[in-house]
């Protein structure tokens, strides 16, 4: 499956499987969090609440995006810290998701199931 972009239907990610062992997953800061080629949807007890129900992918999944235009959402030290909203845009400037890269934390994208949807 791959994710689109509900308002534009642009892919917006690769192909991706649902991750069914979570013992990958890598909560190593400075590190991806979920491996190439899988997605998992966020729940509670690893994810902050901002994040639940989102569909998480692999940063290098993620397709056809760009930073949001505002600035303020673009925060962190290292990388982006996902804090401020979502700040990742599909290429017709869409909101759908939010990067999370921030050297004190794994690295992920949390992509939002109201503007995203798998075909």
């Amino acid at each position: 499956m791959k994710l689109i972009c509900k308002l534009c239907n642009l892919d917006v990610s690769k192909q991706v499987i649902e991750l069914k062992d979570l013992n990958l997953l890598n909560k190593t800061d400075g590190q991806d969090l979920i491996p190439e080629g899988f997605y998992i949807v966020a729940d509670d007890d690893y994810f902050a609440p901002r994040h639940k129900g989102s569909i998480i992918i692999n940063i290098k999944d993620l397709i056809n995006s760009n930073y949001h235009s505002d600035k303020s959402r673009l925060n962190g030290c290292c990388g982006y810290d996902g804090c401020d909203g979502m700040n990742r845009v599909c290429l017709c400037k869409h909101e759908i998701g939010t990067e999370c890269s921030d050297c004190w934390m794994s690295h992920f994208v949390a992509l939002n199931p109201e503007s995203v949807k798998f075909v």
